[in-house]
């Protein structure tokens, strides 16, 4: 057990009967009347629900030992990802609910963190770019318009992205994984 003296972004917490949450941010307050206290932003790690939270200076809470490690992405089995351990080559079964929407950008032997707690995964966090390939795209139309225009794209993993008109089938370009936008292209 420790205090909420010891809260830092980033750790995560066992509260409300084992929950597992995610500190986002903290702010220690010390008002001229009354006691000390904490008010925090908590983020449910299965759920991905934001709440706010305050806790009495020095109250006790649990922290949650969550193992953060790093990755290779082996392949897709059914209804579970199958990632290797950088370090000891153990192979974790990850779950498709956990792996989410990042499977849009989840290449072969791509490199991802993997938080585990308990044995069992609980989120994977991609690298904030990656490099993909557009596997379709209708050629683009010049027309009447005043800025410049965007189309959707394909890429080799099925994910739908809009890109401009000047991409062609078959180039590689660069997409940030947590919006989805067209970053660039790749020589």
């Amino acid at each position: 057990m420790a205090t909420t003296n010891d809260l830092k972004n980033g750790t995560t917490l066992k509260l409300d009967g084992g929950e597992l949450w995610n500190v986002v941010e903290f702010q220690h307050v010390k008002p001229g009347k009354g006691g000390a206290f904490v008010r925090t932003k908590l983020k449910n790690v299965t759920s991905g629900k934001v709440v706010d939270r305050t806790f009495n200076a020095g109250a006790k809470v649990e922290f949650a030992n969550v193992d953060r490690r790093e990755m290779q992405y082996l392949y897709a089995d059914g209804d579970s990802y199958i990632f290797m351990d950088t370090a000891t080559y153990d192979q974790l079964h990850v779950p498709n609910a956990v792996v989410g929407g990042n499977a849009d950008y989840l290449l072969e032997e791509a490199k991802v963190t993997v938080a585990v707690n308990d044995g069992n995964p609980l989120y994977i966090e991609l690298p904030a770019a990656v490099e993909m390939t557009i596997a379709q795209t209708d050629p683009g139309v010049q027309g009447d318009r005043s800025t410049g225009g965007t189309k959707p794209a394909t890429l080799q993993t099925g994910a739908v992205i809009q890109v401009p008109l000047f991409i062609t089938t078959g180039e590689r370009v660069k997409v940030d994984t947590r919006t989805g936008d067209y970053l660039g292209r790749v020589n």
